[in-house]
């Protein structure tokens, strides 16, 4: 983005900024750490070999009138800058392909519109967290983002060691700290590298991810930004704990695990899961996928739960995330699909995404819906977990997630919530008091321990009900697998068959024009109209009234209620850097024990074609087939 006509020649940019790949800082701690690859032998990780990188067009600026401030030997330059478009935030943060992050002023002009929204006391001589999810890009934003924090009058920042701190670290180390906020540097799931994603969101005081209120208002001040305070300070060396003061500003490199870890431990019964983690008839696979909890898997699973090393997969953190798509579910995970549903599969498989928030899990050929995952962990919080020893305060999910979890809240009388998609939605239940567990379908669980979903606790609490369910069974009796538990599950409480279709990069315009046209259906629907063999219940819109704020979410998702409890719903999702991913659910209720073990798309299939037939998908989309089925 160029600069304004007329304010003079003079250039001030960023010094160009050197620094080895992550994987290069990262390898001496995780170089016994394996490949998944099912059919050879154990592999070592490739570590990316050491680069030299510029930057230099992020933070450019011109003007013979710069300004500058002196406060205690720190200085701060006031340098013009003026709106980039285009800086909307999605349901977590700012998101788009790295070029786009690298335009001149583009990230420091977002970083100056948050300061420029949030109440002073907010951030003027206070405390902030910074780190990421080991990207492409990372380290250089992180320059960036503490020199605009310095200028702007914060009183300290801690930042993981080599910028490296998981979605779920940055909230645990807020509320544990009692920070003011934190920035998380991440796409989440979504691939990394030089040609794909970067992205930016903060997390308040709480650790949750800011309200609309702020993101709105950030917004805004995109449209009418004018200048970036800058603290002309050197560039932070991230590799190496410790505290490095200019003037009354200061920056604190902070080990990336040691503050989760501890919290991991208050949660869970770490002995309990031990016993089983470490017995020698239990098999165990994490796979990192390349991302950032291969920072965390070895220090938790290995060093202090007695799994072997061999258990963790691609445990290395790479910038490009090894080339792939670091997104945990039976397309993108799939050599650790492919482990889990080999002859010989592990008894246990679970892997996390891109910033260590989403989870998957895996039994011996057997897969865990994340809408069943998190309604089975409710089901034995209180039994498996000490956390939750005096039962859970509440139930949430989101709207499109199936109905698995409010059979639970029904059978255990606890208040129940259904949100839409978007993690900051269950925030203000939980500081409310009335939330303990939730998830989403999108591979997303967690507590009011923190305020983000959290991806290690899900496996840690996979791992506890599993402990528990086999703490009286003997070397060499058959342990309870995780199919026997879901399938006590469903006998009790139904089996919720629920898949879901993403169509990812899809025209935005074609795909907007899908979601209007069934806007403009439900609008004229009634109840009991007939869509094939279902008998329509209600259509709508989906409207969330916050019951702790009042605040008002619309147009959240269509959805068709049929009267036997089916449902399918409509959304553009709001993760991804470029097009528009449709999402498509189908649930079906079945609460006929003899009907549960069907595979879910032959169970679905009737609603699956009612739902590409009313929506009119391939009309609008030209789309065939969906990029994942879940």
């Amino acid at each position: 983005m160029a600069m304004a006509a007329g304010l003079g020649t003079c250039i001030f940019s960023l010094p160009s900024l050197q620094r080895l790949s992550t994987a290069t800082t990262t390898a001496a701690s995780f170089s016994s750490l394996r490949t998944c690859s099912p059919s050879s032998p154990l592999l070592f990780s490739t570590i990316l070999t050491p680069k030299t990188r510029q930057y230099s067009s992020a933070m450019k600026a011109s003007s013979p009138s710069t300004t500058f401030t002196e406060s205690q030997d720190l200085k701060v330059n006031t340098i013009p800058t003026k709106p980039i478009e285009g800086q909307k935030t999605g349901t977590s943060g700012l998101r788009k392909k790295v070029k786009v992050f690298m335009e001149e002023n583009y990230l420091a002009n977002w970083i100056q519109a948050l300061f420029n929204s949030l109440p002073p006391e907010d951030y003027k001589n206070a405390l902030l967290v910074l780190g990421g999810d080991g990207r492409y890009f990372n380290k250089e934003a992180a320059q960036l983002i503490i020199k605009i924090a310095a200028g702007n009058g914060v009183g300290k920042i801690l930042v993981g060691k080599e910028g490296i701190l998981s979605t779920p670290a940055v909230s645990a180390i807020i509320r544990k700290r009692k920070a003011n906020g934190g920035f998380i540097m991440s796409a989440s799931h979504n691939p990394g590298g030089p040609e794909y994603d970067w992205g930016i969101k903060f997390n308040y005081s709480s650790g949750q991810p800011a309200p609309e209120s702020i993101t709105d208002m950030i917004y805004g001040n995109t449209l009418s930004i004018s200048e970036i305070k800058l603290a002309d300070i050197p560039d932070v060396d991230l590799s190496s704990v410790g505290i490095t003061k200019y003037g009354n500003f200061s920056v604190e490199i902070v080990d990336p695990v040691s503050d989760y870890l501890d919290l991991m431990e208050d949660v869970f019964d770490f002995s309990l899961i031990r016993s089983l983690v470490s017995r020698s008839d239990f098999r165990f696979t994490f796979d990192a996928m390349h991302a950032v909890t291969g920072a965390y898997a070895k220090p938790i699973f290995v060093d202090k739960l007695g799994a072997s090393p061999d258990s963790i997969c691609n445990g290395v953190p790479l910038e490009d995330f090894g080339h792939g798509h670091p997104d945990p579910n039976l397309t993108y995970a799939k050599d650790l699909v492919n482990i889990m549903y080999s002859d010989n599969g592990p008894d246990f498989g679970a892997a996390s995404d891109g910033d260590g928030d989403r989870n998957m899990i895996l039994g011996r050929q057997f897969f865990v819906t994340p809408s069943d995952s998190v309604a089975i962990i409710a089901a034995n919080a209180q039994e498996a977990i000490p956390y939750f020893q005096s039962g859970p305060k509440g139930l949430a999910r989101s709207m499109p997630t199936s109905g698995a979890l409010d059979r639970v809240a029904e059978k255990l009388n606890l208040p129940f919530f259904e949100v839409p998609t978007g993690w900051k939605f269950f925030g203000n239940l939980m500081d409310a008091g009335t939330l303990s567990i939730c998830g989403e379908e999108s591979f997303g669980t967690g507590s009011d321990h923190i305020r983000e979903k959290d991806g290690i606790w899900a496996v840690l609490a996979w791992l506890s009900i599993i402990a528990y369910k086999n703490k009286n069974k003997n070397p060499g009796e058959e342990l309870i697998s995780i199919s026997e538990i879901v399938k006590e599950h469903w006998a009790t409480y139904g089996r919720n068959y629920f898949s879901r279709y993403d169509y990812e990069e899809c025209e935005s315009a074609g795909a907007n024009e899908m979601i209007n046209y069934l806007r403009d259906l439900i609008s004229k629907s009634k109840q009991g109209d007939k869509y094939g063999v279902y008998s329509l219940q209600f259509a709508d819109d989906f409207t969330y009234k916050d019951p702790v704020d009042g605040s008002v979410a619309s147009k959240q998702g269509v959805r068709f209620v049929f009267t036997d409890g089916s449902r399918i719903i409509f959304r553009l999702s709001g993760t991804g850097s470029a097009g528009a991913t449709v999402r498509i659910y189908i649930e079906q209720f079945e609460p006929d024990v003899s009907k549960h073990d069907l595979d879910a798309q032959v169970a679905l299939k009737p609603l699956i074609d009612l739902a590409l037939s009313v929506s009119k998908l391939k009309e609008f989309t030209g789309r065939e087939k969906p990029t994942v089925i879940t």
